[in-house]
């Protein structure tokens, strides 16, 4: 489960690389900025992390900026390419648990979602929709009832679950499985479906229920968890 005071590299430093920079370092992780064109660091002029010139996909940079036992990585460059790439070798060579490419062209980013890489497109693009697939075992509420003991939820389902019924989630007057994003699409027939690697989850769910599901996740998702 990925806490507080995670390691993230963050690779190209236009607005939405910067901001998210900013945004995370005031959250306390640390944070390792890589861009090609040093003037790109302007946007950080009174930040305190680190700045790397150079290539998201060189292996020396990378490991420069902290790739070896990082917990998370964001491509936000303007090339589609560099970032699945970059994102391929976080990923591959140096298994960092999550993360995350931006995609100009949405055709694209239906194939690399299917293929297990996630990936938001320009069209849907915000800086909150990136730190929630660095960090998704942080808290996500979208809503909450007047009382606050109701709350819709947004999850990102671990790999672990590929193969078994998103149904088995829900329980019965107390967590209801609402819809599943999937290759950048809304679904609102989950409760049929079985679950693929990349299904963004929405569930209403009571408050006191909520630790409980983060719990199942996390379970599945660093493998302690049991198969029925």
């Amino acid at each position: 489960m990925l806490h507080c005071g995670v390691h993230v590299i963050v690779v190209g430093c236009g607005r939405v690389g910067s901001g998210l920079a900013v945004s995370l370092t005031a959250e306390g992780h640390s944070v390792a900025v890589i861009d090609k064109n040093e003037r790109a660091f302007r946007r950080l002029k009174d930040w305190g992390g680190q700045r790397l010139v150079g290539s998201g996909f060189d292996r020396d940079d990378l490991e420069k900026a902290g790739a070896v036992g990082a917990g998370a990585l964001a491509a936000v460059t303007s090339g589609d390419n560099t970032n699945i790439l970059t994102v391929r070798i976080a990923r591959e060579t140096y298994e960092i648990p999550h993360v995350v490419a931006r995609i100009y062209d949405p055709r694209r980013a239906e194939i690399y979602q299917r293929l297990g890489i996630p990936t938001v497109a320009t069209v849907t693009w915000t800086i909150d929709q990136v730190r929630r697939r660095l960090l998704p075992d942080q808290e996500i509420r979208e809503w909450s009832d007047a009382t606050g003991r109701l709350t819709l939820v947004e999850r990102s389902l671990p790999d672990s679950w590929a193969g078994r019924h998103l149904s088995e989630l829900e329980q019965p007057g107390r967590l209801t499985v609402i819809a599943v994003t999937r290759a950048g699409e809304p679904r609102l027939d989950a409760r049929e479906l079985t679950g693929q690697e990349g299904d963004v989850l929405h569930l209403a769910v009571l408050d006191d229920v909520l630790r409980e599901l983060d719990q199942e996740l996390a379970g599945h998702s660093d493998g302690s968890g049991t198969r029925p």
